[in-house]
């Protein structure tokens, strides 16, 4: 169904036209138009992206420029990330942290050379968040400029052929660094181009303008390892490679040692703090955290959706699901949640309460896929 007639004050991205010339089914999410499915169908999109080459519309999220003096110290007195150790080009994924240690939303920070006396940084943020997110930097930075890109489309083409898709166009891409940023051309039209991904396969966002992103995307559309592929194998996709949903994952409530993301804070940042909610990050890294998130795959072939309880075997409630599906590279349910501490250990026996009904599964390492991200 389209949400145009259900949602009028749904925005469209700039490849709004072309979702509908394929056929897609859209849907709001996050306040856009989006396109939920193609005419092959979900499980189809997931695969070919898993063999080939996918083309994702993620024009939604924000992007934005951050500049100014001091601004990579400053910016880190807002996340955990360790922003004083990366190069110039290179990204790190960090997270906006409110008092309390929760979080308010995850993102991508690219360091870029210095303009004179400015730090200069590229950020790339959630969509539901975007607007919250650029008003918390501007009070808590407002020495710095914040520059929002929103004639800015961003297009992901993720999969094992994205690479030498891309090269046709933009040469050299190829041998691009994994979590690194460039800037490009492609006929004329200026391209920053990141080597990262939210699939768990290889593959780059490429921002450019709007007015040139549908012929950019035809362009790419029309090589032979290309199809496009919608929000609901985007979500399967992440899911499969253990990456988190902000919103469901992953909120105000969790923090990044709850949600096993203690790997995206360095040692030097738990060890001075100097973020919100550091006292509980520290508390949690030295003590553990009461919960945290694991991998889960449950028995048989029922999926344990969002919000399904989790219960040790004797009943005890343990927990809940936050994301689970059909996971169709393992042909077979899977799920990711929070359990209590005590019951994380990989391998645990679990119990999903699935429409009533108890059902036995079992702690996994993540992710349910491995990932296949370039290393050069």
């Amino acid at each position: 169904m389209s949400s145009a007639a259900n949602d009028a004050a749904s925005l469209r991205t700039a490849l709004h036209a072309l979702h509908v010339d394929l056929g897609a089914r859209m849907a709001p999410f996050a306040g856009y138009d989006m396109p939920i499915q193609y005419t092959k169908g979900i499980l189809s999109e997931h695969l070919h992206t898993r063999a080939q080459a996918g083309l994702f519309d993620v024009s939604h999220m924000g992007q934005a420029f951050l500049q100014g003096p001091n601004a990579i110290a400053l910016l880190e007195t807002l996340v955990p990330g360790d922003l004083q150790a990366l190069k110039d080009y290179r990204i790190r994924y960090t997270q906006f942290l409110n008092p309390q240690g929760g979080i308010l939303d995850d993102l991508m920070v690219t360091r870029l050379p210095n303009a004179g006396a400015d730090e200069r940084l590229f950020l790339v943020v959630n969509a539901a968040c975007k607007e919250a997110d650029f008003a918390r930097l501007r009070a808590a930075l407002p020495s710095l400029k914040l520059d929002v890109l929103s004639d800015q489309a961003l297009i992901a083409l993720q999969g094992p052929k994205a690479a030498q898709v891309l090269a046709r166009f933009v040469p050299g891409v190829d041998t691009q660094t994994f979590m690194s940023w460039r800037q490009a051309q492609w006929q004329g039209v200026p391209l920053i181009i990141t080597r990262s991904g939210y699939t768990g396969e290889d593959g780059y966002e490429i921002s450019l303008p709007n007015a040139q992103a549908m012929a950019f995307a035809k362009e790419l559309l029309a090589q032979s390892e290309v199809e496009p592929i919608g929000l609901g194998a985007r979500d399967s996709l992440r899911l499969e490679a253990g990456l988190c949903l902000y919103g469901h994952d992953i909120d105000e409530t969790t923090s990044p040692i709850e949600g096993a993301l203690t790997w995206s804070i360095s040692k030097r940042r738990r060890a001075e703090g100097g973020f919100p909610g550091a006292q509980r990050i520290q508390a949690e890294v030295a003590n553990g955290p009461a919960r945290v998130r694991v991998g889960i795959l449950p028995e048989g072939r029922a999926p344990a959706r969002e919000g399904t309880l989790i219960t040790t075997q004797g009943g005890v409630e343990i927990g809940s699901v936050t994301s689970g599906g059909f996971g169709p590279s393992l042909n077979g349910p899977l799920a990711m949640g929070y359990v209590r501490a005590d019951h994380a250990a990989i391998g645990t026996k679990l119990t999903l309460v699935v429409r009533g009904k108890p059902l036995p599964a079992t702690v996994v390492a993540l992710p349910f896929v491995p990932n296949k991200f370039y290393r050069g």
